[in-house]
């Protein structure tokens, strides 16, 4: 997804109404005038004709008494400047459309000056400090040219405060989101609040550009680099390839420091800003600012500055999501070798994954909690690495001494995992310890009852067991969907949760679609 932001050049020219061709584009200041005189609404527009301040234009609303302004307010958004009258319907509509702004409505960006032309009525000290106001005028002292001093004044000072908001919302959502960076949508969340950052840096920044690529590739293939993250132009262009979006000299200058290998790079094409990191990885992260003119110094600094540790940032964490895809891919495939030694499949583990994250979500489970199950769940038979293989791949029943040792899986799982400090591998513990505990505790290793039992042991217990029932294993032959069915049923409110049976038996097109995908391949008859 990609953003872009205007650098204007300033220029001396006479200032242009907001309707003129030379602001199409360019939303205008929008400021209200509150007050019962036609006149004063008439010269206050003549002495501002053609104002323009960070070349933006005025548009003025209009009101003639408190409760017109009122609805108005309550109508009209984005309001920068209230002119207001003290004097209107009573002596104190004015400061009581004040407390309607600052309180009511909760306003407190507007910049709100006072005017008067009965300063008895309202005497100024006391309206300044017990009232939310920005400046406190005579009608008489508002000359053309302190008019126009006043205007310029508490535009710079609303403009101002909203670059520190915007920067606030960003900075709270980087924040927020690299505080959760393991979670999926991290990425799409903190290039969000990159965003609004780059666009606090520069007013009128609306528009900025982030792609990434997809992968780390020995080739330089356009087709990998993908916008993840874009305002103004680029907001509706997110997950599409970069290089349809990016003007043909923007995309070459990338493609010649990309060909530089490692590094960091940021440069201006024309008056827009491209800011580009190749990590370790031979990933790129490119962040692209469409601007036109010259930018300022001030603002070259700063978006350099910002830029460079952004995306030193995004190559940092897709270090540490290759560091914990590793360990992911470790555990998957310890548990796809304990899956075989007893004789059993890969796919198992990784239908039980998905079953006990479906389970997890219908369960109410948060995101990541279902996300840590998800990879949890294949571990719950790592104990069996301690079962002899004459017992773990018997052909036939168990006889009670083989049960009891057999048995004692769940707790060799629990006491190999216990202890560790990674999330994954403690929730993993408990599943171990808890995938044969039964609702009505009959179940082993501690014969726990109904809630006692942890929620991740209750979900991997039924994922296991509906999986099992409908595979084919060294001992017996796959069941029937119909029959394993029927024997959820049975044991609703007995060995599973009555609330999980449900839910499973909800979802069977979803799980039809999980066994489509991990398909087992028929057991060969010496196996």
């Amino acid at each position: 997804m990609s953003d872009d932001f205007l650098i204007l050049e300033e220029d001396d020219e006479p200032a242009r109404d907001a309707g003129t061709p030379e602001f199409e584009g360019r939303a205008p200041w929008r400021i209200l005038i509150v007050d019962d005189e036609p006149d004063v609404h008439m010269a206050t527009k003549f002495a501002l004709k053609g104002f323009e301040f960070d070349d933006r234009p005025l548009e003025f609303l209009q009101a003639t008494s408190g409760a017109e302004a009122r609805e108005t307010l309550k109508r009209e958004s984005g309001i920068a400047v209230i002119l207001l009258d003290v004097v209107m319907e009573a002596d104190d509509t004015g400061l009581k459309l004040v407390e309607f702004i600052r309180e009511e409505i909760g306003d407190h960006m507007v910049r709100i000056v006072l005017r008067t032309g009965q300063p008895g009525q309202a005497p100024e000290r006391d309206v300044i400090v017990r009232y939310d106001i920005n400046d406190y005028k005579e009608k008489t002292d508002l000359s053309a040219t302190k008019l126009f001093t006043l205007m310029y004044a508490t535009l710079r000072s609303f403009r101002d405060i909203n670059i520190i908001e915007s920067s606030r919302r960003g900075l709270e959502r980087v924040i927020g989101a690299s505080a959760q960076m393991f979670r999926e949508q991290f990425l799409d969340n903190f290039a969000r609040g990159v965003l609004e950052q780059v666009s606090s840096l520069i007013m009128g920044g609306l528009d900025v550009a982030f792609s990434l690529e997809e992968a780390a590739a020995a080739t330089h293939d356009r087709k990998e680099m993908t916008l993840v993250a874009g305002t103004g132009r680029f907001e509706h262009s997110v997950g599409e390839s970069a290089w349809g979006v990016f003007p043909g000299r923007v995309a070459s200058a990338i493609e010649e420091h990309r060909e530089r290998g490692r590094g960091e790079y940021g440069f201006w094409v024309g008056g827009s800003y491209v800011g580009m990191v190749v990590g370790n990885s031979g990933r790129a992260s490119i962040l692209y600012l469409v601007g036109e003119g010259t930018p300022k110094k001030i603002d070259t600094q700063l978006i350099q500055i910002f830029v460079r540790n952004v995306l030193i940032a995004v190559e940092n964490l897709y270090l540490r999501n290759a560091l914990v895809d590793t360990q992911r891919e470790v555990v998957f495939r310890l548990t796809e070798a304990v899956e075989t030694r007893s004789n059993e499949t890969g796919n198992h583990v990784k239908r039980v994954a998905e079953l006990s994250k479906l389970l997890g979500q219908a369960m109410g489970m948060n995101s990541h909690d279902v996300e840590v199950l998800r990879h949890a769940s294949p571990l719950h038979d790592i104990g069996k690495v301690g079962i002899p293989d004459a017992i773990l791949n018997k052909p036939g029943p168990h006889n009670e001494d083989e049960t009891v040792i057999m048995r004692t899986h769940a707790v060799l799982g629990y006491e190999i995992l216990q202890g560790s400090d990674r999330e994954m591998l403690r929730m993993a513990a408990d599943v171990a310890r808890d995938h044969h505990e039964k609702w009505d505790g009959s179940g082993y290793p501690r014969g726990l009852k109904g809630e006692e039992i942890s929620l991740v042991g209750r979900i991997t217990a039924i994922a296991d067991v509906f999986d099992a029932l409908l595979s084919e294993r060294c001992y017996k032959q796959a069941w029937d969907e119909a029959d394993v069915i029927k024997l959820l049923k049975e044991e609703r409110g007995r060995h599973f949760q009555p609330e999980l049976v449900d839910v499973l038996l909800a979802r069977l097109p979803e799980i039809r679609e999980i066994y489509v995908r991990y398909r087992d391949e028929p057991m060969r008859e010496d196996s």
